[in-house]
Parts: structure tokens; C-alpha cells; sequence
């Protein structure tokens, strides 16, 4: 099997966010779409969906991967996950705009390399 990196998965949990903003769907699409520039990603497709009684999903198709945002009001916690792939893009810069954008109190990252021979470690930050 070849040593081929295929990309890097960045998988990021924010905890003690605002739940009013947790629950404002126009504001998780516009984190999704600043997070895709701060990565040096081509956002080509951005879906989203409000939830009822509370909580929103955004889904950006990137030329690079993807990104995936998903908010619990009522527990002021969002779930992120992007995976990149390409020379330029760069998720971390995204996940630094994502932590302040959301007024996170505290957040995990969890970093994967993505492909045949990749590492099996993980990075935790």
C-alpha cells in the first residue's frame, strides 16, 4: 500500500456557547461560509437546516472536502467537523475563527491525518 496522505480531518467541540446564537440558523451560515475562507477552502455548496423545538445543522461542500456544523441550544455545545485535502488549505485558522465566533468557554480538537499509511495517533488539543 502507498504512503499517500489523502488529507487532514479536524474534529472540534466547543462547550459553553450562547444557546441564543446555538439557535440562530443565519448565524451558524455564516460561520460555515468565514470558517471555509479561514481555511483557504472553495465553499461550493452551503445547506442548512433550523430544528424544532431548538438546534441547527449546516453542511458546506468544500472543492476541498467538507465542513459540518451542528448546535445543541439547550446543552451550549456545537459539534464541527472539517475535512480538507490539497496543498493549500488549512483548517486550523478556521477552527480558531469557529471558537471565538461561538464565544466557546472551553473546546476540544481532535486532529486525524486522513489516507493509506496515515498515523494512527491522534492529536488532542
Amino acid at each position: 500500500m502507498a504512503d499517500i496522505r489523502a488529507g487532514i480531518h479536524y474534529i472540534l467541540e466547543l462547550y459553553g456557547c450562547p444557546g441564543d446564537i446555538l439557535n440562530n440558523e443565519l448565524f451558524v451560515r455564516e460561520a460555515l461560509q468565514e470558517a471555509s475562507k479561514e481555511s483557504l477552502s472553495t465553499l461550493l455548496k452551503l445547506s442548512s437546516h433550523k430544528f424544532q423545538p431548538q438546534g441547527v445543522t449546516a453542511l458546506g461542500l468544500l472543492a476541498e472536502s467538507h465542513m459540518s456544523i451542528h448546535t445543541w441550544p439547550e446543552l451550549n455545545y456545537v459539534a464541527i467537523d472539517i475535512f480538507t485535502c490539497g496543498e493549500n488549505a488549512n483548517p486550523q485558522p478556521a477552527c480558531e475563527y469557529l471558537i471565538k465566533h461561538f464565544a466557546a468557554r472551553e473546546h476540544h480538537r481532535l486532529v486525524l491525518s486522513r489516507g493509506a499509511g496515515a498515523p494512527k495517533a491522534c492529536n488532542f488539543t
